[in-house]
């Protein structure tokens, strides 16, 4: 697929505020000396933004195969993979997601890529719930994951997710719209 063919008919999600929030949130908390995963890397946006302006070495994965090609024309390394499935143990000190959040009934849900960027099924936390659940795995003890959520997801439920795994979460930044607040949540192994 050309990059005239992604414009026309985009299948893979571009940074917009979600991102911007999520880039700017880290980009002052990560050292140069740190392993970053991006779950979710979509337009490598974020991963390329961490990279670019730490030093870290970043990694993305995504389940879309046009979007770890995409990250991958940004200079981004990227893996296809569900969430952080290929990942070893304590492998990663920070994590960066910005996952699909928008709450979406059944019957307005569509199958193409795009819509796996985007919709939360029903509740928003379609895909946060399995994320939670696994990625305090590939965290290292002392580690940060960093997960954009929306009002519309209910931050108190994504909140009691992470500490149903284990985990403490703490909003470190957040920018709001007449419909929703963006959230940006910071994630650590309730020890820390």
């Amino acid at each position: 697929m050309t990059l005239q063919d992604r414009r026309e008919m985009p299948t893979v999600y571009e940074a917009a505020e979600d991102s911007r929030l999520l880039a700017e949130t880290v980009v002052d908390r990560i050292g140069g000396d740190e392993r970053v995963l991006e779950v979710g890397v979509g337009s490598g946006y974020i991963a390329g933004r961490v990279a670019e302006e730490t030093g870290a070495r970043v990694v993305g994965c995504d389940v879309n195969p046009e979007a770890c090609e995409m990250a991958r024309d940004e200079g981004v390394e990227a893996v296809r993979s569900n969430l952080a499935d290929p990942f070893a143990a304590d492998s990663f000190d920070v994590v960066l997601f910005n996952p699909p959040y928008l709450p979406t009934p059944p019957e307005e849900e569509w199958d193409d890529p795009l819509e796996h960027a985007l919709s939360g099924g029903e509740d928003g936390r379609r895909v946060i719930r399995p994320f939670l659940a696994d990625v305090g795995r590939v965290l290292r003890p002392d580690g940060r994951i960093y997960l954009l959520i929306s009002s519309l997801t209910n931050v108190d439920a994504v909140s009691e997710l992470a500490a149903d795994a284990g985990l403490a979460a703490r909003e470190v930044a957040e920018k709001s719209f007449p419909f929703e607040r963006l959230v940006v949540l910071e994630i650590t192994h309730e020890h820390s």
